[in-house]
């Protein structure tokens, strides 16, 4: 079983709420990332998620673009990444991690060299933004055949139609984004996502989880009550920001933002 399987199947023994942190492969520095994931894991992170930096990031809002261009200055590539997830394998061998991006560096590296290569580094799941289920049918084979989940978008805006195709395809967990528009944006309705939750669940099993909005324990706690996870990203890597001119001392920031969240789900 992959271990994002058998991650969720132990928080629903548990009857807890997954907490999915995002941080951007590279930012500030390569020497930095892994041991943001273990500070991460130690803070009540279940999943963590590995953004690949991409240098027209279009899901994106300014916060992530700019952890891109941080990590594209040092020429963070996939090949490094697959080395960060490496080491980080060296003390963590049960704790999920996606690769979440874009579609073309995986072109470039090649479909076969990238299944092949995140397999081996130890990476679970794969959540490419611009692809669609419809033009995943040379990956996404790929994908299963080295043991990589799929992992698939689904929007406000997505039609129930859509959401069953989708649905159909994915692997893991769906990623439910909350909000229309790009990450980091405002304003975050609990009562129309847990409408739009309802409506998927008569289209899967699959856990759901949402993203986009997360800012705090508040808003963290009020997600999780309808969700099976959620998913911060820009309240970790602006922290990362605001610390990057000492990127030693970051780990205890995001550990002191990602523990109020683990704090108010688990309250």
């Amino acid at each position: 079983m992959n271990r994002i399987d058998q991650r969720f199947a132990a928080l629903r023994e548990q009857g807890r709420t997954a907490l999915i942190p995002y941080i951007t492969a590279g930012d500030p520095a390569p020497s930095h990332t892994v041991g943001y994931m273990h500070a991460l894991v130690e803070a009540g992170a279940d999943i963590v998620e590995l953004g690949v930096p991409f240098s027209d990031p279009l899901a994106d809002g300014p916060v992530i673009q700019k952890a891109c261009e941080r990590a594209l200055k040092h020429d963070t590539r996939l090949t490094h990444i697959f080395d960060m997830v490496r080491e980080f394998r060296r003390r963590d061998s049960e704790t999920p991690v996606v690769l979440m991006g874009y579609l073309n560096p995986i072109e470039r590296l090649g479909y076969r060299q990238f299944s092949e290569q995140a397999q081996a580094a130890g990476v679970d799941g794969v959540l490419v933004v611009d692809m669609p289920p419809e033009e995943a049918d040379e990956l996404a084979p790929l994908f299963k055949e080295h043991r990589l989940q799929s992992i698939f978008l689904v929007a406000p805006t997505t039609s129930e139609a859509r959401a069953a195709t989708i649905c159909a395809h994915g692997e893991g967990y769906l990623y439910y984004v909350s909000l229309k528009g790009v990450t980091g944006a405002a304003t975050l309705d609990v009562e129309a996502v847990d409408r739009q939750l309802d409506v998927l669940r008569k289209s899967t099993d699959l856990p759901l989880c949402v993203g986009f909005g997360i800012r705090d324990g508040a808003s963290a706690a009020a997600v999780g009550r309808v969700a099976d996870g959620v998913i911060v990203g820009s309240a970790l890597v602006s922290r990362i920001a605001e610390g990057a001119e000492r990127p030693e001392a970051v780990a205890d920031s995001l550990k002191a933002v990602l523990g109020e969240m683990r704090q108010a789900l688990d309250a």
